[in-house]
């Protein structure tokens, strides 16, 4: 089992930063990835950024530029740096880790980001 937490949400205005981080504990040595996902109201939940065990990270076209995903092994976290924020970021973002064997998908609660024009 895997537990994850997310903070640092908020309410921003357009063109502003925040930073999410999200702290995991548990069984953390079989997790294969870790990435955010957000949703929007109404919308599905959809891939913002992930980076792998070994380091390869992907993003969405939506945020590629803008945002950018790191991690601290030491700590357990992974955190997404957002920049240059638009109101259609506005969404909860959700935490997640992979696990590959066997195959399961954690989430976290999910924080809040709303992003005023």
């Amino acid at each position: 089992q895997v537990q994850l937490v997310e903070s640092g949400g908020g309410l921003v205005q357009a063109g502003g930063s925040l930073r999410l981080s999200c702290a995991s504990s548990g069984s953390i040595s079989s997790i294969n990835a870790m990435g955010w996902y957000r949703q929007a109201p109404e919308k599905q939940r959809e891939f913002v950024a992930r980076i792998t065990s070994d380091g390869r990270i992907n993003y969405a076209d939506s945020v590629r530029g803008r945002f950018t995903i790191s991690r601290d092994n030491a700590k357990n976290t992974v955190s997404l740096q957002m920049n240059s924020l638009k109101p259609e970021d506005t969404a909860v973002y959700y935490c997640n880790a992979l696990q590959l064997r066997p195959f399961y998908d954690y989430w976290g609660q999910g924080t809040q980001v709303t992003v005023s024009s």
